[in-house]
């Protein structure tokens, strides 16, 4: 009896068929599975932010990398110059305007920074009329005695009046270190005390403190050398 009950089940074309039904159905389950993840509602920030994500990673540059990296990293004291009066430089920017010399009448951006501290600037300079401060370049001339273009009463300034006396006093090594830089250029300078604010100090820079000393050379004016 079971031998016929299987030889019929054998020979019924649904009994055949059952391989190829669990087949298809699991085939569809799996199509179905992949339409439904397809179809996950996506807004349309989603979309933005993904597609973007490929050109912001490709746009990022190894000469921009490199010029981040040397932005924010100390510089090594062995890559820094000495100059003729055994100050320590480097040249952060070389510019590419004129060069000011020994004599040369030059502007200046100044700040004088003590562990990290901006203690000193000429970008905090004070105004006669009110207690405004603005960024105020700082004019003398290159190799000059220190001090003496502070021997000014006032200066005309487009913003109100101005007092030399009121500008932010800079270090000498200023005065000297400036030779040799062109337009356009920063350079920052490692001041000892004898060069810096001495034993008195200036501001947060303490007495007999070394502190950074960088400078941005705005405009220079050649020294007449055929004479008036």
């Amino acid at each position: 009896m079971a031998v016929a009950i299987t030889k019929r089940l054998d020979s019924c074309p649904i009994h055949r068929l059952l391989p190829q039904i669990r087949s298809q159905s699991t085939a569809n389950r799996r199509e179905n599975a992949s339409q439904e993840l397809f179809s996950l509602p996506i807004s349309r920030r989603s979309v933005i932010l993904i597609s973007s994500l490929p050109l912001a990673l490709v746009s990022v540059s190894p000469s921009s990398e490199a010029r981040e990296r040397r932005s924010r990293k100390t510089i090594p004291l062995e890559d820094y110059l000495t100059s003729p009066n055994g100050l320590k430089y480097y040249d952060i920017e070389e510019g590419k305007g004129p060069v000011a010399e020994k004599g040369s009448t030059v502007q200046v951006h100044f700040d004088c920074l003590y562990r990290g501290i901006t203690a000193v600037s000429s970008r905090e300079s004070k105004l006669l009329a009110g207690n405004r401060i603005i960024a105020q370049p700082y004019e003398f001339k290159v190799g000059a005695p220190p001090g003496k273009e502070r021997k000014r009463d006032f200066v005309d300034n487009p913003n109100g009046l101005f007092s030399a006396q009121a500008a932010p006093k800079p270090p000498p090594a200023m005065y000297s270190i400036t030779e040799g830089m062109k337009v356009g250029g920063k350079r920052t300078v490692i001041v000892p005390p004898e060069a810096g604010y001495g034993q008195k100090g200036m501001n947060e820079i303490p007495p007999g403190a070394t502190f950074e000393l960088n400078i941005e050379l705005l405009e220079v004016v050649q020294p007449d050398k055929g004479g008036a």
